[in-house]
């Protein structure tokens, strides 16, 4: 992949991921929309971000000189992680999605790996044959009851100088670090931290735009809860706390005693690791 097949790639992955939207449509379900520009714009700058942090964990799939499929994957450190992957609709059972597959698999070159996984029946096989566990995830959505909000210490702004210990927590729990990706979410969300002395580490970045956390690492479930209230009490309207698996029920104590609503929604697929917690991974950079 270069950075001139990146506006092709997102108009597949547009394609692709409304096709799984409306597969996986409940019938109370509003009709699936298509990615706005503002959400275009957004991935494009993600994107670009993972392209430069390891381009040879990106690969794309050409049909008659038109980009047909593509996968972006990372190394870091001692894990792997599969940030997005799609398939053109139309050609999904030509073989293109599973040698995409193999050939960001190859990159990982052995390490543990995580994705995020939609329940699409195919893209389900193509990862179990790989030697995948699916790890059922929920979800949490709706307005937070702000008279339920707790008051919660301890807790601050997070700085550059911040970012050492969190690689440490995240290699901790999941067997290696952000690295850039940190840097890059510190620029583009706000960084909310567990640091004193006193207090066990952990951290929470939150997505103003969209109004929701969007991934939080802790040394234990306490902390992890405090951030989650803390994020949620700084969210407007409605709002999300995505990837929850059953290894951070603790996320689902706290989404409910805020009165949103549960739900389920894909897979946390892993390959040679256990389940990180307390943790909440981000969809693109796990």
């Amino acid at each position: 992949m270069t950075t001139d097949d990146l506006p092709a790639a997102q108009q597949v992955f547009a394609a692709a991921f409304l096709e799984v939207d409306r597969l996986g449509r409940r019938w109370n379900d509003p009709e699936p929309e298509p990615q706005g520009a503002d959400a275009a714009r957004t991935w494009l700058a993600r994107m670009d971000h993972l392209l430069a942090a390891d381009p040879a964990g990106c690969v794309v799939a050409e049909e008659d000189g038109g980009l047909v499929g593509f996968a972006v994957s990372q190394n870091r450190g001692g894990v792997w992680y599969l940030a997005v992957y799609a398939v053109q609709p139309g050609i999904q059972s030509k073989g293109v999605g599973k040698r995409l597959l193999d050939a960001v698999l190859d990159h990982a070159d052995g390490r543990p790996g995580i994705f995020s996984a939609s329940a699409h029946p195919g893209a389900t096989r193509r990862y179990r044959l790989a030697g995948f566990t699916l790890h059922p995830m929920m979800r949490m959505v709706g307005r937070v009851e702000r008279s339920a909000l707790p008051v919660v210490q301890g807790l601050r702004d997070g700085r550059p100088d911040d970012l050492e210990w969190m690689d440490a927590l995240d290699g901790r729990l999941r067997g290696g670090g952000h690295g850039p990706d940190h840097r890059y979410l510190l620029e583009n969300a706000r960084l909310i931290v567990s640091a004193a002395p006193d207090r066990r580490p952990g951290y929470v970045y939150l997505d103003e735009a969209l109004g929701r956390p969007v991934l939080l690492a802790a040394d234990d479930p306490g902390t992890a809860g405090n951030l989650l209230w803390d994020a949620l009490a700084h969210t407007r309207g409605e709002t999300l706390v995505d990837s929850i698996t059953v290894a951070n029920d603790w996320a689902v104590d706290v989404g409910l005693a805020a009165r949103l609503d549960l739900d389920q929604k894909g897979y946390l697929a892993l390959r040679g690791m256990s389940e990180p917690a307390p943790y909440l991974a981000d969809g693109y950079v796990l």
